[in-house]
């Protein structure tokens, strides 16, 4: 069990790094030919500003499950921290679970305002809003998949729930 949950956990991390590359490369691509647009190098293309708004959703989008894992979203500890015994693991272990709850329970409106996108247009792009408003369901799904596996790992015992270093096997 445990080393399924490692391999599940090694994996999902994989992906979302690729998933963020991914955004990340559209966003300087987006960037770097909207500046040339504007220095007279290439013609000016409308859609370039609207594509970067949009990749930055889906940077976010998989970029959060990643701070969670890291730790470097907000968290605020001082005072679980500093509680004796057990104590700070149960809040470590709370928390991701709320947050794992929390998640999954706000996947269904998130598949209704993805629906919603369907009828609207991007103006300069073109495209379905709905691909634009998947990045919310998407957030949702990764940051509530890293949440539960920190939830299992902690039972398990493969971590304590303090953030996770980046290592060699990652």
């Amino acid at each position: 069990m445990k080393n399924l949950v490692i391999r599940i956990t090694h994996w999902c991390t994989l992906i979302a790094r690729a998933a963020t590359g991914a955004a990340f490369l559209v966003i300087i691509g987006a960037v770097v030919l909207q500046l040339l647009g504007r220095s007279g190098v290439v013609k000016t293309v409308i859609w370039t500003e609207e594509l970067t708004r949009f990749a930055l959703l889906w940077l976010t989008a998989f970029g959060a499950g990643l701070g969670l894992r890291s730790g470097d979203l907000v968290n605020v500890d001082i005072l679980s921290e500093s509680l004796p015994g057990r104590f700070p693991w149960a809040f470590r272990l709370f928390g991701a679970a709320a947050t794992a709850v929390f998640a999954f329970i706000l996947i269904e409106p998130a598949q209704f305002f993805t629906k919603i996108g369907a009828r609207q247009t991007a103006p300069a792009l073109g495209i379905h809003m709905n691909w634009v408003h998947a990045a919310s369901l998407v957030m949702l799904l990764v940051v509530g998949i890293f949440a539960a596996l920190r939830v299992i790992s902690m039972l398990i015992g493969t971590e304590d729930g303090l953030p996770v270093t980046r290592t060699e096997e990652d």
